[in-house]
């Protein structure tokens, strides 16, 4: 959760305000024709916390997370056919793409 995640104060309110911002406009998004969705690039070495903030916003947001391994789709279509079948309130993790 956000209140055991070890990360500056200021930081953390930054990111749940973002959060709870995305959340509220799920209707303005649709009224202007845009997909709901966001996206956070998160980086660095192991052990900084990537995989703990990301448990953290799954557990603010009550979503779904799901964990792309890239490699293991052979085919465009089996990725696309993946990411229809997710639920709509989901986090999708990519991890290690260089």
């Amino acid at each position: 959760t956000f209140d055991t995640l070890a990360m500056d104060s200021n930081m953390k309110q930054m990111i749940m305000d973002d959060l709870e911002r995305f959340v509220k406009r799920k209707e303005f998004y649709r009224n202007v024709g845009k997909a709901w969705k966001h996206s956070y690039f998160l980086y660095g070495p192991p052990g900084t916390g990537k995989s703990s903030l990301i448990a953290a916003m799954t557990n603010y947001l009550n979503f779904d997370v799901y964990d792309l391994e890239l490699t293991t789709f052979k085919e465009n279509m089996e990725l696309r056919n993946m990411l229809i079948a997710t639920k709509n309130k989901s986090i999708l993790v990519v991890g290690d793409i260089d």
